[in-house]
């Protein structure tokens, strides 16, 4: 229990409205485009194959490094890790732990000068999906760690000083968490309410943590917190590296989940926390644009182990549906099954291309994969839960059942039901679905809001509106006629993916689709303008064109790949093939429902649930929850609960 002297409560929490909420996400998002970006083009309906074909390969020595590496970490977690005794005891052995320290898991995207193995991003994303195949727990800690927690946001906002200081430690023996998250606040930054006031040559936190991934048993702590405006001080939402064990850091809980149980996720409370002013990161007022820009590779660690999810599902769905026989024989060969399969197997393909792809062009650093690398985890975390669910159909009633009673009554152990519930929480990690879609459309649009946003500003003046219109009307007079006829219409063209298969009609649908998808999000803007930020469902259901669009591009120039390689390029472009009918299928339903939907309806039954004229639906059960608060009190001071921290040495 933190025992610090009573000091007066911090400042409230600040009140915003939704405008202000905005303007706080738009200034922390990164401005400008100076790099190519595959995706971006795709939503601005232009096809361009040339940034991501040939498929960019990794160097031959971070080859040799990288699978030096899988080759011990898949030795160690067929020896060592247990991910059955990880379930049933909801902790990861600190034996394990320390034993992935050994390996130099820690330090996996760290430096080779600062400790670390210096692994490339592929790598990296190779190995979480082998140790998160062994337990996703695992997989978490070591991507919290190292995705979002100290190394990355040091790597690139860091000092010198702060480099030689940290990276080291996180290389080998400390293990960090990312602290942005409170109680009252999730996706809407503006209203943060962990403080951090200069005092002298320090700052001085005080507020409340939750959902901190690795907060129970981290070294190092991330912080977000808001530094006042004062003189001397520029003020805003800022980054820092604290010290956990720090006087006045408690962690008051340590949290429980429905899936990935080992996960050391907690409540830290910081009362009066002394935090040196060499430890911050960056700039006062950075912390957003720092946690921003250490996602756009970050995210790519969930998909990987989405990869990871969507093999073991397919190698499951193979060996049982091989061995499980209904009339007469295998259920694989019952097309209801079959059709699970087939969706597994080319799903699983195109991901692991997606994931592959936005990897090597982050480690490449030539293109802009801010969008890329969110498409990958929106797209994975869907997907993979998605051909989890497929799994528990196939098995059935086993399928539901746990691993350990499969255990107990002679069969085996298969946890499909612990992978659906462990994959879960992908869609709402690092930004939900819903966050996802509306941050991925707000970067799809910038072309048309950096030359038509004025138009659509209220706060803008008749002068401002005047000089956009000019603007607006150069950029679509030029933009605007391109849309009407491409490569997508010539019988001929890509026809270097045709082999045996033929692919090329699939790369012809992308780019055709591709504008067809930019005429549509014109339309939209010319429709809605100002409130087109209002039209959820609409963006939504761009982005997941998009994706899917994303997905069938890097499925083909995979499987060309793997052809021009002599590796498994026959089978590579029957994956693709089948991978690029399926997501047609699934793009067409989108755009029939782009315009034709429920959307202004569900709004209309929303407003009357939430007037409470459909309380009398509500009849005829029990609540089984208790009456507390909905959103536990985080007012600042000292804690009265015991430390649930624990250091694993």
């Amino acid at each position: 229990m933190s025992a610090v002297p009573e000091t007066p409560a911090a400042p409230s929490r600040p009140t915003v409205t939704e405008r202000e909420a905005r303007q706080v996400a738009e200034a922390a998002r990164e401005q400008d485009w100076r790099k190519p970006s595959f995706a971006k083009e795709l939503f601005l309906g232009r096809f361009r194959p040339d940034l991501i074909h040939p498929h960019p390969l990794p160097a031959d020595e971070d080859v040799r490094r990288g699978e030096e590496f899988l080759a011990k970490l898949r030795d160690f977690c067929e020896t060592r890790v247990d991910g059955a005794l990880i379930e049933r005891e909801a902790r990861i052995p600190d034996e394990v732990i320390n034993g992935l320290k050994e390996l130099g898991a820690l330090g996996m995207k760290i430096d080779i000068k600062y400790g670390g193995l210096g692994l490339t991003q592929v790598y990296y994303n190779k190995a979480l999906a082998l140790v998160g195949s062994a337990s996703p727990a695992i997989g978490a800690l070591l991507s919290a760690h190292q995705s979002i927690g100290v190394p990355q946001p040091l790597k690139i906002f860091g000092t010198r000083e702060q480099k030689e200081t940290f990276l080291p430690r996180c290389a080998r023996t400390d293990i960090s968490a990312f602290l942005l998250t409170e109680p009252d606040v999730g996706s809407d930054p503006a209203r943060l309410a962990t403080t951090a006031v200069p005092e002298g040559d320090d700052y001085v936190l005080d507020g409340v943590k939750l959902w901190t991934t690795n907060g129970v048993v981290a070294d190092l702590l991330v912080v977000m917190a808001r530094v006042p405006r004062s003189e001397g001080h520029r003020g805003g939402i800022t980054a820092f590296v604290v010290e956990a064990d720090s006087e006045g850091v408690t962690v008051e809980n340590r949290n429980a989940f429905m899936g990935l149980r080992g996960l050391e996720n907690g409540v830290t409370r910081f009362h009066r926390v002394r935090v040196p002013a060499s430890h911050r990161i960056g700039e006062e007022g950075q912390g957003l644009k720092i946690a921003l820009t250490t996602l756009n590779t970050g995210r790519l660690s969930l998909p990987a182990m989405c990869v990871g999810a969507g093999k073991w599902c397919l190698k499951i769905a193979r060996e049982w549906s091989a061995e499980r026989e209904q009339w007469g024989k295998p259920v694989a060969l019952h097309e209801a099954v079959g059709s699970k399969i087939a969706f597994i197997a080319a799903t699983t393909f195109a991901l692991e291309a997606v994931v592959d792809l936005s990897s090597q062009m982050a480690d490449e650093d030539r293109n802009d994969i801010r969008i890329e690398a969110a498409l990958a985890k929106l797209y994975g975390s869907e997907m993979a839960w998605l051909m989890a669910d497929e799994l528990v159909q196939i098995r059935g009633g086993r399928g539901f059942e746990t691993a350990d009673s499969l255990r107990a009554r002679g069969e085996r152990a298969v946890p499909a039901e612990q992978m659906l519930r462990d994959l879960r929480i992908n869609r709402i990690f690092e930004g939900s679905t819903e966050i996802m879609h509306l941050l991925i459309a707000r970067e799809a649009v910038d072309a048309h809001l950096s030359v038509a946003g004025d138009l659509i500003d209220p706060d803008k003046s008749l002068g401002d509106k005047a000089r956009a219109g000019a603007s607006a009307g150069a950029f679509y007079a030029r933009w605007l006629p391109r849309l009407v006829a491409g490569p997508g219409q010539l019988p001929g063209s890509y026809g270097e993916f045709k082999h045996g298969i033929d692919l090329s009609p699939h790369l012809r649908y992308v780019e055709r689709t591709s504008r067809k998808l930019a005429r549509s999000t014109f339309y939209a803007m010319s429709r809605w303008q100002g409130r087109m930020e209002t039209k959820q469902g609409f963006l939504g259901r761009i982005v997941d064109i998009g994706a899917e669009l994303f997905a069938m591009s890097a499925a083909c120039v995979r499987a060309e790949l793997l052809r021009s390689r002599g590796d498994h390029g026959r089978e590579a472009y029957q994956l693709a093939d089948a991978f690029c009918h399926q997501a047609r299928l699934r793009v067409e339903e989108l755009f029939g429902r782009l315009w034709s939907n429920t959307d202004d309806l569900d709004r209309k039954v929303v407003k009357n649930v939430l007037g409470g004229s459909y309380t009398w639906l509500e009849d005829g059960v029990i609540d089984p929850s208790d009456d507390g608060p909905w959103i536990a009190d985080a007012t600042p001071g000292p804690s009265t609960r015991e430390n649930a921290r624990r250091s694993i040495r």
